[in-house]
């Protein structure tokens, strides 16, 4: 939910579906209503976001996860069709379960498409290097491994929230090092991945601070406006380190909910 100052809460607060869930509902219910058969051609991408009123990195998204689900498949340069498995029965079928209570991990960017907030990325550096000790030993790779690194801040209706610090097995997904990341988005980039690398349970921490002189001026802080330091471990449908990020949130831009059971 937004809170008072009409941004959103903390990534893990709310319990409903990400926005492409929910887009995936809508169009495997609008595919069943007109009759549609295996093989038939889905309609463009760019004429399914129109028609929910989403992003295509969130069409996409769903696109994503109906074909996990075997639902549909895509043809280079062709398309996505209703898969040969397909059935009228397929609305019904419950989604794969996943690994934490039938949740995901959700980015920045879905909650920003959630709540109808205008997301832009500035990437303030971004490169391909070898992985030391400390980082393989989290993400469990090998030490001098491939590893993706990027640092950008994010904003919401032009307010920037977020300072964000990535780091990712390259190896998982190539297409990482290649990405404009200003366009495009990390967990938008590692589902369309080949396999896809699903975010599906973390690790996460956060603790309130001040902030460094460079976090302060990026952040655009200029008074004793504190920071949340927020520490992510995700994983993804095989149990394995997918990406680990360190995110200093503005304090008065961002709060943290988390439901805790035992």
């Amino acid at each position: 939910m937004p809170s008072d100052n009409g941004l959103p809460q903390g990534l893990l607060g709310d319990d409903s579906l990400p926005l492409y869930s929910r887009v995936a509902g809508r169009l495997l219910d609008d595919i069943s209503a007109d009759g549609a058969r295996p093989g038939d051609r889905l309609p463009s991408e760019r004429s399914l976001a129109g028609r929910y009123g989403v992003s295509r990195v969130t069409l996409r998204s769903a696109l994503t996860e109906l074909a996990e689900r075997d639902i549909i498949e895509s043809a280079p340069a062709r398309g996505w069709f209703l898969a040969a498995g397909y059935s009228h029965a397929a609305p019904d079928a419950p989604p794969a379960p996943t690994a934490a209570g039938g949740q995901s991990v959700r980015g920045f960017a879905d909650y920003a498409d959630q709540y109808g907030f205008r997301l832009r990325d500035k990437v303030l550096d971004s490169t391909v290097r070898a992985a030391t000790v400390q980082e393989s030993e989290l993400l469990r790779i090998g030490p001098g491994a491939a590893l993706f690194e990027m640092r950008r801040l994010r904003f919401l209706d032009g307010l920037v929230v977020v300072l964000e610090h990535n780091r990712l097995p390259l190896g998982l997904c190539p297409e990482l090092a290649e990405t404009d990341f200003t366009k495009d988005t990390l967990f938008a980039t590692l589902r369309r991945a080949d396999p896809p690398q699903l975010p599906k349970v973390a690790d996460y921490s956060v603790e309130a601070r001040h902030p460094t002189e460079e976090e302060g001026r990026l952040l655009d802080i200029t008074d004793a406006t504190p920071v949340l330091v927020a520490t992510q471990l995700a994983f993804n449908q095989k149990a394995q380190p997918l990406e680990y990020t360190a995110a200093v949130f503005r304090g008065d831009r961002y709060h943290f909910r988390a439901s805790i059971t035992g």
